[in-house]
């Protein structure tokens, strides 16, 4: 549990074109441009802070995804995707992915910071380290860097941006017109930072921004990841499909934290949901089932093929997984996602068809069909037991998923007095009830000198 017995519910809206299922986009009223529609992304923005939620958020990867001629796998560039979004909103968070594997720190500190100020502070950060062989070709490697390498450069990568949005202090610039002085020179300082993986002299060329650096989200559930989400998370955004699995994931990193000392109060883990919601049980029920018949199921069998490093040919789509798979140990990409849809498959004995119509809707999360009060009970039901700090809402079809959330589910946990009815705060830090960071340089400078 956290230490704070005060404790809000915190809701993300994770938003993916036309929407997380696979088949979404085969729907008659889906938008086939989405990607790259900006008025479909401005549209869900606001529909989103219509609903007052916390942050919306941004997946991305250097890689094509998938066989863009069998589903929707463009993305658009988060960062700009989202200065656009902070032109269409004046609340709402706004976090968007980014690799510490195939960027460098002075570029990518800049332009976040560049988006904090752009959006009057409501800038996050989801700190990713980037698998797959196919993201290391488009840089000039062969293969994915190890795992924990991977993590020991993000760390790495971390500590040298946040010194970077740290080298100006927040009174430097003084604009004294009189003195011809625009900014204390000596209120602004190099990062010299020399180390394993980089070499950067700094200081950054953006001011600190509104919330001083932004908000820093992780969502890697490994060893490795917990290990760094201690150390680094504000946010972690992770993939429970139990109760059980979230609640003993939920102990275990605020655990994690506590031992890092941190305040595990400081650190918010939001699960993700796909929620399908009907008038009845019933009716959500029938629209899972209507998704599920659009899943091209010899595509999907490719694509989990490559996920299990297995041929396509060893999995029989009415059988169930073969028992000869490998580890986690094994695994260099997403380890904790290998090992939930490994784990999935066995608890629930499903066929390799059915597994992939459980994944065409959240690819690992949770995925969840009933009313709004069914619903609303689930998210009610993990956070006051203290599974989740609040929710990462994954629509499995984009607009109308979000649009019906937020009308029907939102009221009914702001009548249980579990989420807000209004904004009280502008930056995305203050709606996490966050604090925003100390400048570690000025705060060492204040440090009086140890005699000897």
């Amino acid at each position: 549990m956290t230490d704070n017995d005060d404790r809000s519910l915190h809701l993300n809206a994770f938003l993916m074109n036309v929407g997380h299922h696979e088949a979404a986009w085969r729907l008659p009223e889906s938008n086939v441009l989405a990607t790259t529609d900006v008025e479909h992304w401005k549209n869900l923005a606001r529909i989103a802070e219509r609903g007052k939620l916390d942050s919306l958020f941004l997946a991305d990867a250097p890689v094509q995804w998938g066989d863009p001629g069998r589903r929707p796998s463009g993305q658009l560039e988060p960062t700009v995707l989202l200065t656009a979004l902070a032109g269409a909103t004046s609340r709402i968070g706004l976090i968007a992915t980014a690799s510490t594997s195939y960027n460098e720190p002075y570029n990518l500190a800049r332009r976040f910071a560049s988006l904090d100020h752009v959006s009057g502070g409501r800038a996050g950060w989801n700190i990713v380290t980037t698998a797959g062989a196919e993201a290391a070709r488009n840089f000039g490697l062969d293969d994915t860097p190890l795992h924990r390498d991977r993590y020991e450069r993000a760390a790495e990568f971390v500590e040298v941006s946040t010194r970077l949005w740290d080298s100006w202090a927040d009174d430097a610039i003084v604009g004294d017109r009189e003195r011809g002085v625009h900014a204390e020179a000596d209120r602004v300082f190099a990062a010299d930072h020399v180390g394993k993986y980089f070499k950067v002299a700094g200081a950054l060329n953006v001011p600190r921004s509104p919330q001083g650096y932004p908000l820093l989200v992780q969502a890697g559930s490994s060893e490795n990841g917990k290990e760094f989400a201690a150390r680094y998370a504000e946010a972690v955004f992770t993939a429970q499909q139990t109760f059980e699995e979230a609640l003993a994931f939920y102990q275990d990193l605020k655990a994690r934290v506590r031992s890092a000392g941190r305040d595990p109060g400081r650190v918010l883990i939001l699960p993700g949901i796909v929620p399908v919601i009907g008038d009845t049980e019933a009716e959500a029920l029938e629209l899972e089932a209507g998704l599920e018949r659009l899943i091209l199921p010899e595509y999907a069998r490719q694509q989990l093929a490559r996920f299990l490093g297995l041929d396509p040919e060893q999995l029989d789509l009415d059988a169930e997984l073969p028992p000869n798979l490998p580890g986690e140990d094994e695994i260099e990409d997403s380890k904790s996602r290998f090992t939930l849809i490994v784990e999935l498959a066995r608890r629930e004995k499903l066929t390799v068809r059915r597994l992939i119509g459980r994944l065409g809707g959240g690819r690992g999360h949770r995925t969840f069909a009933g009313t709004a009060v069914q619903v609303a009970d689930t998210i009610e039901h993990w956070f006051t037991n203290g599974a989740a700090d609040g929710f990462n809402i994954m629509p499995a079809v984009l607009p109308s998923g979000l649009e019906v959330f937020v009308d029907r589910v939102v009221p009914i946990l702001q009548e249980r007095g579990l989420f807000r009815t209004e904004y009280t705060g502008r930056t995305l830090r203050e709606h996490y009830g966050l604090p925003r960071p100390e400048n570690r340089i000025t705060a060492a400078a204040r440090q009086p000198a140890v005699s000897r």
